[in-house]
């Protein structure tokens, strides 16, 4: 299996089943509060692997701009990710996010210049495809709740996940993965910190959707052990996939690490079915066809 495929599928297998405790947490205590105490997890755990490793922060302003941008991108992204899981169907924003594969796919072209044979660019067409179909729910041939408004917030945080993934490539070129990561994960953590303090002491109100849950819970504390637990293990397997992904992508190529990433939703589903027992729908086994030809087609050189 080629690395790419494998350290992406590694990130996928991290992010789907994260995508289980964020939403949880999200709809008791709002999509910020998860996001902040994720990052935070996330920066405190890169720190002690960069210490561990003897790793220093880089010296190099590309790197250190660049790094600070792909982690606003990021912050951006799992804010966007994690509202819109907390006000719309889980099934449909899963679905719609993880089509940053395929746009990632496009970016590594167009911007990286890689290039994919025709197989294994209808491979990626079939992928991203069936990742969309896996994801969604339908009922009676039709999509549920398209026009939910955390879709708008899924579309923007499809944008920004492929354009970390771009980014995360492009600093990598000029410095090694962890000290990448370093710089982006600790940027996450003080800008979602900062605008978690902003909310909280300006805008309590407007902030609502933000910073509570859906039974108006406000405080963290208030939700109990099990919120806080899922929000420490959605941080731990956040930075798993995030080792996974930015590990492939210094030794291997972009489109392929980020389309293979982005397989999340489908690893939800076979867990859903493997330890929950439920059943897919015809559609989604569409989907997981779409994703397997897919999978097959770009691993062939």
């Amino acid at each position: 299996m080629p690395l790419g495929l494998l350290t992406g599928l590694g990130a996928a297998i991290s992010w789907g089943t994260l995508d289980l405790f964020t939403a949880l947490a999200s709809r008791r205590i709002g999509s910020l509060w998860v996001t902040t105490g994720m990052q935070i997890v996330g920066a405190l755990l890169v720190t002690i692997a960069a210490a561990a490793s003897g790793v220093r922060p880089p010296t190099d302003p590309f790197v250190l701009i660049g790094g600070v941008l792909v982690g606003l991108a990021g912050a951006g992204a799992y804010l966007s990710y994690f509202t819109g899981l907390r006000i719309g169907p889980i099934a449909v924003v899963s679905g719609v996010v993880a089509a940053y594969g395929g746009l990632t796919v496009v970016l590594a072209v167009v911007v990286r210049g890689e290039t994919l044979s025709p197989v294994q660019a209808l491979g990626a067409v079939a992928a991203t495809i069936g990742v969309v179909l896996t994801g969604v729910s339908f009922d009676r041939g039709r999509p549920e709740r398209f026009s939910s408004p955390g879709v708008i917030f899924a579309v923007v945080a499809l944008i920004l996940f492929a354009s970390m993934s771009i980014g995360s490539d492009i600093v990598i070129d000029r410095a090694p993965w962890l000290q990448v990561l370093l710089v982006a994960r600790l940027s996450n953590a003080i800008l979602s910190t900062a605008i978690l303090v902003l909310v909280l002491a300006l805008f309590r109100r407007p902030g609502a959707l933000l910073v509570e849950g859906a039974d108006g819970d406000v405080h963290p504390a208030s939700a109990g052990k099990a919120v806080l637990g899922a929000v420490v293990l959605s941080g731990v397997l956040d930075v798993v996939g995030l080792m996974s992904f930015s590990y492939g992508l210094e030794h291997a190529e972009t489109w392929l690490v980020g389309l293979a990433s982005s397989f999340g939703p489908a690893v939800t589903i076979v867990a859903a079915v493997a330890l929950l027992g439920e059943r897919l729908r015809p559609i989604q086994w569409t989907g997981m066809a779409a994703i397997l030809v897919g999978m097959i087609a770009i691993a062939l050189p």
